[in-house]
């Protein structure tokens, strides 16, 4: 049997392909080589908050739903 190369995700409500195996640093990193801004971003799979430092090794699965947002900070 054949395992599929690619997963499919949701990023901010639009479809992605990715290779199998992404983790949601590496598609932060994709995000900022278009042109946003990484160090910003706030990041989150399936509804549930993932912190900067835990993206590395948060491998994505096919039918994930990430949102990236920039925080909003004030008082």
């Amino acid at each position: 049997m054949n395992t599929p190369a690619t997963i499919s995700v949701l990023v901010n409500g639009e479809a992605c392909e990715l290779p199998v195996g992404t983790d949601l640093a590496q598609l932060v990193g994709r995000l900022a080589a278009r042109g946003v801004c990484a160090d910003s971003l706030a990041t989150a799979v399936n509804g549930e908050f993932v912190a900067r430092g835990l993206r590395t090794g948060h491998t994505l699965l096919d039918g994930d739903r990430v949102q990236c947002f920039q925080p909003i900070v004030g008082g």
